[in-house]
């Protein structure tokens, strides 16, 4: 039997469950390409990217690929929070297209940072980050 190819995996996904856009799905795939090419490029010992490298990737990434544009982009997508990247992630593993370890979790998702803090607050007037690529403020400051 041939291994299903990721768009037919999307598309199975969406099939039973379109919460979230196909578009989304490849984004995260996308993302973490792009986290494991960072850590690779440290020359980091272990490629397998955690749950919060994944975030940071996908936050990196986002404002990379979208700028400004995210907020809108994501929403378009179902794509509201930290929590819903877990979601696509963990159905992207129930259907073969990403491995885990033991330790990863779904939780590692929750409370991962503000959308708002990231991707709104950097392109606000006066949000003094050049490009939007700096690390936004932690939640709580």
């Amino acid at each position: 039997m041939q291994k299903a190819g990721f768009a037919e995996l999307i598309d199975r996904i969406v099939a039973g469950d379109a919460r979230y856009d196909r578009e989304g799905y490849v984004f995260v795939k996308n993302a973490l390409d792009f986290t494991a090419k960072q850590k690779k490029r440290k020359e980091e010992v272990s490629l397998h990217v955690t749950g919060q490298e994944l975030l940071e990737g996908v936050r990196q990434y986002a404002l990379k690929e979208f700028g400004p544009m995210v907020m809108t982009v994501f929403a378009y997508w179902g794509i509201r929070n930290c929590e819903d990247i877990g979601e696509i992630v963990f159905r992207l593993i129930r259907a073969g297209a990403f491995r885990k370890t033991d330790k990863d979790s779904i939780e590692h998702f929750k409370n991962g940072f503000s959308f708002r803090a990231a991707f709104v607050e950097p392109f606000l007037p006066g949000g003094g980050v050049a490009g939007g690529l700096e690390k936004p403020a932690e939640k709580g400051r």
